[in-house]
């Protein structure tokens, strides 16, 4: 009836009954339990810090959003801007030409005014001249002299 396996038993009953009577139990579920709460303050910890970085990657893809907004409406001010430059530069150019071309046809004008005043005062002196020889030899005497000068007054300021 004492064998070995009854004093184990019994070894194994007395300590077990020991360790209720010591509260061991108690002590190692108050370590479970407060590990267990360390473990869930860790997770909602984690939880917190996992919602802060959404809500900062939020925020940073909304600013990301917001600067390629801010940089289209940039480059589409810059376009504007660069064509109003180019329509102002292109209207400047044609005025130039423009005034350039005036320029060109009044020298042009005034060269030609110049050229026929300066072909009509030759026609007229030689006109003057050929007149002059003409009547010296038609027109002799004091009255002849009287009329080729008379005459050739008159024919130059007709001519000019």
């Amino acid at each position: 009836m004492f064998n070995e396996e009854f004093f184990v038993a019994l070894g194994f009953a007395i300590f077990v009954a020991l360790l209720g009577y010591l509260g061991v139990h108690k002590k190692l579920n108050a370590a479970l339990d407060k590990r267990g709460d360390r473990i869930k303050a860790e997770l909602d910890e984690a939880s917190k810090l996992r919602a802060e970085a959404e809500a900062v990657l939020a925020s940073f893809e909304k600013r990301r959003i917001e600067a390629e907004a801010e940089a289209a409406a940039m480059i589409t001010q810059a376009k504007a801007e660069a064509e109003l430059l180019a329509k102002e530069a292109h209207a400047r150019i044609s005025d130039f030409i423009e005034r350039r071309k005036k320029q060109a046809e009044e020298k042009i004008a005034n060269a030609e005014a110049q050229a026929t005043a300066e072909v009509r005062a030759a026609a007229a002196e030689a006109a003057t001249k050929a007149a002059e020889t003409v009547l010296k030899v038609e027109a002799k005497g004091a009255f002849g002299e009287e009329l080729i000068g008379k005459n050739i007054a008159d024919l130059g300021k007709l001519l000019h």
